[in-house]
């Protein structure tokens, strides 16, 4: 079964007067189970790709499915099985991180007991601090749990480690291969090549708003005309130009 699928993607955005294309024919597909990266340099769409799959913002042109859902006209039930951790993460700062947490439990069924992935999530001491006194690291924490309390289906997680010291870094690559045992999907968002290399089944590099490649680690490595021996880094550099 398809996890997320999305066909010839179009979006531009107009600011004074100067139009952007931000996603120009993307098409992708991500089945159950999946870990699949999502790889590019800054402004190279990945973000409105993330948007449009989880249906924060509409495409100009082209369809979104998220098992079988469209994630605009079907909100409510792709909510039930979508989880989202943005790279700057949105939450009310007057609030705990316990009540964060507990607050988007709230939102679903069924899902996780909000304390023990607090703590899972190291976030056993900040219980009762406000979100608006976190760190960088406990605040991009906080948004993973609430992006996973609801033990949705499918979950995107965009620059997971960013602020994160090595320890909680290695937590979190940690979490994500327990996703995986779990049956959960992942589309992981990231510009650390060593995390998509142990982790992803397949890496999907976009440029200028395109993909220009969908492949294995290793694949992408053949499809950037390297030696065997070269690391995906070399694959991406060389697949996005950044290597001339």
């Amino acid at each position: 079964m398809t996890a997320i699928r999305a066909t010839h993607l179009h979006k531009e955005y107009r600011r004074r007067g100067r139009t952007t294309v931000a996603a120009d024919d993307v098409s992708l597909r991500i089945e159950v189970g999946e870990i699949v990266g999502l790889l590019g340099r800054n402004g190279a769409g990945k973000s409105t790709v993330v948007s449009l799959v989880s249906g924060l913002r509409a495409a100009d042109t082209g369809t979104v499915s998220v098992l079988g859902h469209d994630p605009r006209a079907d909100r409510a039930k792709v909510r039930g099985v979508l989880g989202v951790q943005l790279q700057e993460p949105q939450l009310q700062d007057a609030l705990t991180v316990g009540e964060l947490v507990r607050l988007h439990r709230s939102f679903y069924p069924t899902g996780r007991d909000p304390g023990e992935l607090v703590e899972a999530m190291g976030l056993g001491d900040q219980h009762e601090t406000r979100f608006g006194n976190l760190s960088g690291g406990q605040r991009q924490r906080t948004s993973i749990a609430v992006a996973l309390v609801g033990n949705p289906r499918v979950v995107i997680l965009d620059e997971l480690t960013t602020g994160l010291d090595p320890e909680a870094r290695r937590g979190m690559l940690d979490l994500v291969r327990g996703l995986r045992e779990d049956g959960t999907t992942v589309l992981l968002v990231s510009h650390h090549m060593d995390e998509v290399e142990k982790l992803c089944d397949r890496a999907i590099v976009l440029d200028a708003g395109r993909v220009v490649a969908d492949n294995t680690p290793a694949g992408l490595v053949t499809d950037a005309d390297l030696p065997t021996d070269a690391g995906l880094e070399e694959a991406y550099l060389t697949l996005t130009g950044a290597a001339r």
